[in-house]
C-alpha cells in the first residue's frame, strides 16, 4: 500500500511540474511601445489563407487592403469580418506586396513587377485600368514594399537578389512617384545582415525580408524576415538597430506588415492545413 501512495505522489509531483511547464511561457522582448506577447487575433477568410501582404489608405485602419500570393486579386473588407470583398486585377502569378499612394495601389509582384491601378474602381469586379511596370527593379526575389505618400517615394528590398547571392546584405530601391503616376528611380539603400547578428548573436542567421513598413510614430523602419521569424527595426538611414526573435505559435509565417495612424502594427500570417491566415494587431501604448 505504501508503494502504491509513494508512486501516485510522484506521479502527482511529476504532472505538477509539467503543467506549470506548460504555463511558464517564454515572453519575447518587444520593440518601445508594443508588445509581442499580446496580440489582438484576426482571423482571415477562407480566400486568405495566404495572405502575404496588407496594407492601410492614409492609415485608416477601418479598412484593410490585402493581397494573397496566388492569385491576381485584391482583397479589401473590415478586420473581423468573416467575409471581404475582391476585385480582379491580374493572372495567377506569386503576388507578395500592396501599398496605397494616394489614389493608386500599387502591388508587388516576386519577380519584380509592379501593378498599378485606381483605387476608386475597386469595386468593379475586374479591373481594365491596370498598368504592368517592368525593369524597374533587377532580377531576383521581392516580397518587402513601402508607399510613403508624404514624401511620394516607393521602398522596395529584395529578399534574395542575384547580385546578393555572395554578400550578406539585402538592397532596397528607391523610387519617386510623379503625380502623373510615373515610377522613377531615385537611388538605393543596403541593410546589413551582420548588424542583425551582431544583435541576436548568431552568426549564422539567414535574413530573407518579407515585408516592410515606416512607423509613423517613431519614424523607423520595421521589417519582417518570414525566414529565422525576426522582426528587424532600422534608423531613418536604414541602420539596424535592433532585432527581434518572433514566437512561432503566433508567427506561423509573417509575411504581411502596416502601420495605421496611431502607431498601431499589424502584421498579417500566412496559414496552413491546420491554421488559417491571420493578422495580428499589436496596440502603440506610447514609447516607454
Amino acid at each position: 500500500m505504501k508503494n502504491y501512495t509513494a508512486i501516485g505522489l510522484l506521479t502527482l509531483f511529476i504532472l505538477m511540474n509539467f503543467s506549470c511547464a506548460q504555463n511558464q511561457q517564454t515572453k519575447y522582448s518587444s520593440p518601445k511601445g508594443y508588445d509581442l506577447n499580446k496580440p489582438v487575433k484576426y482571423k482571415m477568410p477562407d480566400d486568405l489563407l495566404e495572405i502575404s501582404g496588407i496594407t492601410f489608405s492614409k492609415g485608416n485602419a477601418d479598412r484593410f487592403y490585402a493581397i494573397q500570393d496566388e492569385d491576381g486579386k485584391l482583397f479589401y473588407g473590415k478586420l473581423g469580418d468573416t467575409r471581404v470583398s475582391h476585385t480582379k486585377f491580374g493572372k495567377h502569378g506569386d503576388y507578395e506586396d500592396v501599398a496605397i499612394m494616394g489614389d493608386k495601389v500599387i502591388v508587388l509582384k516576386s519577380n519584380g513587377k509592379l501593378y498599378t491601378f485606381p483605387l476608386a474602381e475597386i469595386d468593379e469586379q475586374e479591373l481594365t485600368h491596370v498598368q504592368e511596370l517592368v525593369d524597374l527593379l533587377p532580377g531576383g526575389e521581392y516580397e518587402s514594399m513601402y508607399a510613403d505618400e508624404s514624401a511620394k517615394k516607393l521602398y522596395v528590398l529584395c529578399k534574395n537578389c542575384d547580385d546578393e547571392r555572395t554578400t550578406k546584405s539585402s538592397t532596397g530601391y528607391v523610387f519617386n512617384v510623379q503625380p502623373s503616376g510615373v515610377i522613377e528611380p531615385a537611388g538605393n539603400f543596403k541593410i546589413e545582415v551582420k548588424q542583425i547578428t551582431k544583435l541576436i548573436k548568431d552568426n549564422k542567421i539567414k535574413f530573407r525580408p518579407s515585408a516592410m513598413a515606416l512607423n509613423p510614430i517613431d519614424k523607423n523602419w520595421y521589417i519582417v524576415s518570414a525566414v529565422n521569424n525576426l522582426l528587424v527595426v532600422a534608423d531613418a538611414s536604414f541602420k539596424v538597430t535592433a532585432a527581434y526573435p518572433l514566437e512561432h505559435k503566433n508567427f506561423l509565417q509573417p509575411e504581411g506588415l502596416a502601420f495605421d495612424s496611431k502607431g498601431n502594427m499589424y502584421i498579417s500570417n500566412e496559414g496552413d492545413e491546420f491554421s488559417r491566415g491571420s493578422v495580428l494587431k499589436f496596440n502603440y501604448s506610447g514609447a516607454k
